[in-house]
């Protein structure tokens, strides 16, 4: 089972470097959705993933749960274009939606932040981060450890950059 694994994702990933050196109309469109259009990696993982199974399949699959908490916070205000919540001292952030991180930086109004684009194209920002515990394209589960933050977490929910409700998230 893992070698037909292997073979297939070798088979897909030569595929697309022939496409790319021979076609083109293939190269073009190719470029034109991951590198000028904003590109869902994170449904394209799920797609694979449905099918197919771990896009990496001569790595072991660990079962074993490290961080799974749910957000806890006390109060919740507008802020920007998104929203702050008062948390612990030194709060570990739980991953809210499955997805690819976007982006990892600085973001004014927000400080230290991460973006994770989830299957439906959502962006959650988490911002005001002490430390954090990702790295650009990594793909993420709900729950997992994005960081911690220190009495404030900023959130910001948009979708093709347009701010969208947060109430569906923060259960």
């Amino acid at each position: 089972m893992k070698l037909s694994k292997i073979l297939l994702t070798l088979i897909l990933f030569i595929g697309v470097l022939i496409g790319l050196k021979k076609d083109l109309n293939f190269r073009t469109l190719f470029y034109d959705k991951v590198y000028n259009e904003n590109f869902n990696f994170a449904y394209f993982n799920k797609l694979y993933t449905q099918y197919f199974g771990s896009p990496m399949p001569f790595f072991i699959d660990s079962t074993e749960t490290v961080f799974n908490e749910k957000l806890v916070y006390t109060s919740l205000d507008e802020y920007y274009d998104g929203i702050v919540l008062d948390v612990d001292s030194n709060y570990l952030i739980p991953v809210l939606s499955e997805g690819m991180v976007v982006f990892v930086g600085e973001k004014e109004y927000y400080g230290n932040s991460i973006i994770i684009e989830d299957a439906s194209g959502v962006e959650i920002l988490y911002g005001n981060l002490n430390t954090f515990n990702l790295q650009m394209y990594d793909y993420v589960e709900k729950g997992t450890l994005v960081g911690e933050v220190d009495k404030q977490l900023y959130l910001v929910f948009s979708k093709d950059g347009e701010k969208i409700g947060y109430e569906a998230y923060l259960e």
